[in-house]
């Protein structure tokens, strides 16, 4: 009975480890976020929107967008097909991590640009939030944007 006892102890004390990390591990996960938000932004920037998105997207991420919701990375694909004359910046203002590491999400601005077909910019400014799931390679991928 005494080392079912002991056992147990020890059992809740590595499962309440767990899911208590320190803050170094916190801070971690918070530094992978950000790392992760911004390869996405300048992706964005880079390689335009429609690569940004499908790169980053987990297989089964959804966006809501004009009250429309485009469901996993093939619909997303689809989505952002043709999106070659718009451009969106952003810059997450706030990070947060599960105590788990296995989810995260951000918020803050962003800037979208289009330009119509007579060559007249028009921005759209606002607040995104992205929800992140760390993938089985360990990479972190959004799930709701």
């Amino acid at each position: 009975m005494k080392v079912f006892i002991v056992a147990s102890i020890l059992l809740l004390v590595s499962c309440s480890q767990n899911l208590n990390p320190d803050s170094d591990q916190i801070e971690t996960w918070k530094q992978e976020i950000i790392e992760a938000e911004k390869a996405f932004a300048d992706l964005a920037k880079t390689e335009g929107i429609h690569t940004a998105f499908v790169t980053f997207a987990a297989d089964d991420a959804a966006l809501m967008r004009g009250n429309q919701l485009i469901k996993n990375k093939t619909g997303i694909d689809s989505f952002y097909q043709g999106n070659d004359i718009k451009t969106l910046t952003w810059v997450p203002e706030f990070i947060d991590v599960a105590a788990s590491g296995d989810l995260a999400y951000t918020y803050g601005p962003f800037t979208f640009t289009a330009i119509d077909s007579s060559g007249n910019k028009s921005e759209n400014k606002g607040i995104f939030h992205t929800v992140w799931k760390r993938q089985t390679d360990g990479s972190w991928k959004f799930v709701w944007d």
